[in-house]
């Protein structure tokens, strides 16, 4: 089998973190002031679609189920080396002295007439295969998100980080700091109020993370390579969004597997959160600690202004995580499918937070049901065959939403700040 989508794999070997072709003066599609991003000025000769070279691809990206965190979205691009091309050595290669750490990698997918992109990242290694017996050798090429770059950046003074900006505003100053494009990112204000920069030697990713946590929002590199911060508000408003059904039944979109689990791995019953300057904050459930025995974790050093901001962090997170029930992990599709065009189009355009329904019936008729929230998209791609798998989840901060017949349940549904 085969699947009617066309994959795009292009490499730009000019320096800086902006994708696409850089401001170019006269030219009437990439010269437009405001628009074309600034970059390396001979990037639009550095660009390069390796698309008929590739054998296979991976993707993942998303959310850690386990450290209940968005991690560096990864891929692993393997390329034919017909020519010798991708030797490092050979200084005929039209990509001579440009084999390098740090280059710009794109993959996307076009269906139909709409472009959805996949992964967009940066080079961490070329490793470089000769298979015995074999006469055609190949580069795996692993690319990793820009949280890579902002773990390899350390920062202490932070402009314009004073007392009581929001976290979205506190995100921008650290993302100023490393000079990260202003250009790729998409960050809400925020509803948690920060203290000033507290001045002490740590990673531009350490920093963000600090604001995430406090504001219990979520900050992430979006598949187009966008900084993206998600505040509280907006993650609870999220959750009472449009369904995406999926069902083995023959009344929804149908897949190809689902991965669930019944286990106290991601439980929490008790908290603890100290901000920086300020008095530890606890919170727990007796039921839960009597039930799952205690569940604990310890968040020290966040920035937020007050010891009740803190208290209200810790509440909020054992309100989310106190209970178990069966989970629904995992959520997979084959794109080769026929006449799957409704799955192929919720493959590559489902994003994080879009809400899914998953029904699973057994074949005595028994059943699972679960309205849970995209939080990682992975894809294992070669010529013949795709599979995109979802992690999903239940919010990962949870909120009363009037009319939400899963979130709105009087006495049920979980009440947070």
């Amino acid at each position: 089998m085969t699947y009617p989508i066309t994959v795009n794999t292009v490499i730009d070997f000019s320096n800086g973190a902006t994708f696409g072709i850089p401001f170019t003066i006269g030219d009437p599609i990439n010269g437009r002031l405001g628009i074309s991003p600034l970059a390396d000025t001979s990037a639009g000769t550095l660009i390069v679609d390796v698309s008929n070279q590739v054998g296979k691809i991976s993707i993942k990206t998303g959310y850690n189920l386990l450290q209940d965190q968005f991690e560096a979205g990864q891929a692993t691009i393997r390329i034919y080396d017909q020519n010798g091309d991708w030797n490092p050595e050979n200084p005929s290669s039209p990509y001579a002295g440009k084999l390098l750490p740090n280059r710009k990698v794109r993959i996307s997918a076009l269906y139909g007439s709409t472009t959805y992109y996949l992964f967009s990242g940066y080079t961490s290694a070329y490793n470089y295969t000769y298979p015995k017996d074999q006469e055609l050798g190949y580069v795996e090429i692993q690319a990793t998100d820009a949280f890579r770059l902002f773990n390899l950046s350390n920062i202490a003074t932070v402009s314009g980080a004073t007392a009581g900006e929001t976290t979205g505003a506190r995100i921008a100053d650290i993302l100023n700091q490393i000079s990260f494009p202003a250009t790729m990112r998409s960050l809400d204000a925020g509803n948690t109020t920060d203290q000033a920069n507290p001045g002490s030697a740590r990673t531009a990713l350490q920093a963000l993370k600090n604001c995430e946590f406090s504001e219990q929002g979520a900050f992430y590199m979006s598949t187009e390579g966008q900084a993206v911060f998600k505040s509280r508000s907006n993650l609870q408003k999220m959750a009472g969004g449009t369904e995406t059904y999926f069902s083995n039944a023959g009344d929804g979109i149908g897949y190809f597997n689902i991965t669930t689990a019944l286990d106290d791995k991601l439980v929490i019953n008790q908290a603890n959160i100290t901000p920086i300057g300020g008095t530890m904050q606890s919170a727990s459930d007796a039921t839960s600690v009597a039930t799952y025995f205690p569940h604990s974790m310890n968040q020290s050093s966040l920035v937020v202004q007050t010891d009740a901001e803190a208290l209200n962090i810790a509440k909020a997170y054992v309100a989310t995580r106190k209970d178990t029930s069966l989970r629904i992990d995992n959520l997979t599709l084959d794109l080769t499918t026929p006449d799957y065009s409704v799955g192929i189009t919720a493959a590559l355009g489902l994003d994080y937070f879009n809400v899914v329904k998953i029904k699973n019936v057994a074949q005595d008729s028994t059943y699972i049901e679960k309205t849970l929230e995209v939080v990682g998209v992975s894809h294992e791609i070669t010529p013949t065959d795709w599979r995109t798998s979802f992690t999903t989840s239940e919010p990962i901060i949870e909120a009363f939403i009037i009319g939400s017949p899963t979130w709105g349940i009087i006495g049920q549904s979980v009440m947070t700040y």
